[in-house]
């Protein structure tokens, strides 16, 4: 299944049904009488999040979602049916906005939540309800109400406990499948990952989710490489687990490059609990290991951890580091309407 997490979709709910104007003509009735009935209400277009679901690709291919209009009342005090309502199926994670793509009107985080997008219109009324003492053969009935026609943008942010970050060809993709049961493709040249990719973590008797998302370069906040695009699906993430190739001649550079990248993004990335990792452990000599070590620690100004991916080397000390920080970030005080993870 191919991957999307942007779509923009035109909707428009359905329109009330026209109210009747009838009079009753039955015979041995002496008197008739007003007997129109009401117009059926307009179809609404509701979102609802569904599990099993991870991409929005079905709104590459239909954009356009419009609801049944109401039909009309009728004679013999009928009211019309009314329209049938419809439901845009998303992912769990999706953010729903409007058409600047900025003013969000819904995220719907968990299976099962769902926004009302486009209220149908209310039929109108038969000429039976305009009757009164006074008035005993009225003519007239009420048109129904329009329906509501926007277009919204779609924008999913899988939902992960922890994400991993680093420069392309940091060994993000062999963690994931160190890990996790994902196979993502992996190859010895840069930007492998082209889409996200989730897996589950199983540590200690738990688990927990984790996302990889595609390598980040110098200048990505300005849309080299493949952008910051896809930054927006470790924004959930209760904890960062930054990757750093061992075998680089510039630890430092390579781990400023990506400390200045999510803070150009922006939405609390840079303020996130941070795990620094240096990677390939098994692919360069000790002495120079610890060397490029120290100085790690020295620009993070914390513990860094040594892995190697491929071998499974020092993994579990990080995954359990990885689980407290879910932990701590689970029982912190969340303010009204945040995502907890």
């Amino acid at each position: 299944m191919k991957f999307l997490d942007l779509a923009k979709v035109h909707i428009r709910s359905g329109g009330g049904g026209a109210g009747c104007v009838s009079f009753r003509r039955e015979k041995f009735i002496e008197f008739g009488g007003p007997d129109g009935g009401d117009g059926g209400n307009g179809g609404s277009v509701w979102a609802e999040a569904v599990e099993g679901l991870n991409t929005l690709i079905d709104y590459r291919y239909q954009q356009h979602f419009f609801a049944r209009n109401g039909q009309p009342g009728m004679g013999a005090q009928r009211t019309g049916k009314s329209g049938e309502d419809i439901v845009l199926r998303v992912p769990a994670g999706t953010e729903i906005l409007e058409e600047d793509g900025e003013t969000l009107i819904a995220d719907l985080v968990e299976p099962g939540q769902r926004v009302l997008l486009a209220q149908g219109g209310n039929g109108g009324w038969g000429n039976l309800r305009f009757k009164t003492s006074t008035n005993r053969a009225p003519a007239s009935a009420n048109p129904g109400q329009p329906g509501v026609e926007r277009t919204i943008v779609l924008r999913l942010k899988l939902i992960a406990d922890a994400g991993l970050v680093g420069l392309p060809n940091a060994g993000k993709s062999t963690f994931l499948a160190a890990t996790t049961n994902a196979r993502p493709r992996i190859a010895d040249y840069p930007f492998t990952t082209l889409v996200p990719g989730l897996g589950v973590v199983a540590v200690d008797g738990r688990e927990f989710v984790l996302a990889d998302i595609p390598g980040l370069i110098e200048g990505a906040s300005e849309g080299r490489g493949l952008g910051d695009q896809f930054l927006g699906h470790v924004e959930r993430c209760a904890v960062l687990i930054h990757l750093i190739d061992g075998t680089s001649s510039s630890i430092v550079k390579d781990y400023r490059t990506i400390v200045g990248e999510l803070a150009a993004y922006g939405g609390g990335l840079a303020d996130k609990p941070r795990l620094t990792v240096l990677n390939k452990a098994d692919a360069v000599d000790r002495p120079t290991l610890s060397r490029r070590r120290r100085a790690l620690e020295r620009a993070s100004g914390g513990p860094v951890a040594v892995i190697s991916a491929a071998t499974g080397q020092g993994i579990a000390p990080v995954l359990r580091a990885a689980l407290a920080a879910i932990d701590a970030a689970r029982a912190a005080p969340v303010a009204e309407g945040a995502w907890r993870p």
